[in-house]
């Protein structure tokens, strides 16, 4: 009787921890969905795994037919997973001709600016724009001498 009870508590323990996953194991596929890319230049696609990773993305052309230098490419998504610790790590994003945006909880974010540094970006920017090339018409206000070699002490 004790036996079976100790055995139970061994099935128990082994039920109730996390199994490791080896680097053999296959992960399956539970959903996977694709579309295009088309004629326009749009697509979409999703998947899901046994690991609980969700992707999904879409995408188009900005400004469709307009011509080379006109037409951007668009790409929105999102993607979830599980962190080593249990932690749902979720990502969105936007990619255009803006570079790629991402936004997540998990990103970090800079500290704010300082007021100080603020106030002056602010009053740069209203500052006239200087003339393009005006920088190699000024003149020097001082004239440098030459090396003059001195004694030796």
């Amino acid at each position: 009787m004790m036996i079976s009870v100790f055995l139970l508590f061994l099935v128990g323990v082994y039920a109730a921890t996390p199994q490791i996953q080896q680097p053999n194991d296959q992960i399956p596929i539970i959903r996977f969905e694709s579309e295009g890319p088309n004629v326009d230049g749009s697509y979409k696609w999703l998947y899901e795994t046994g690991n609980e990773i969700n992707a999904e993305e879409s995408g188009y052309v900005k400004n469709f037919g307009k011509g080379e230098g006109e037409e951007v490419q668009v790409a929105e998504g999102k993607f979830s997973y599980k962190s080593p610790e249990g932690d749902l790590i979720a990502l969105t994003y936007i990619a255009d001709e803006n570079g790629f945006q991402p936004q997540g909880e998990h990103l970090p974010t800079p500290p704010p600016i300082p007021p100080a540094i603020q106030k002056a970006l602010d009053y740069l920017k209203t500052l006239p724009p200087s003339a393009v090339g005006s920088a190699t018409n000024i003149q020097p206000q001082y004239q440098a001498s030459p090396f003059k070699p001195r004694g030796r002490f």
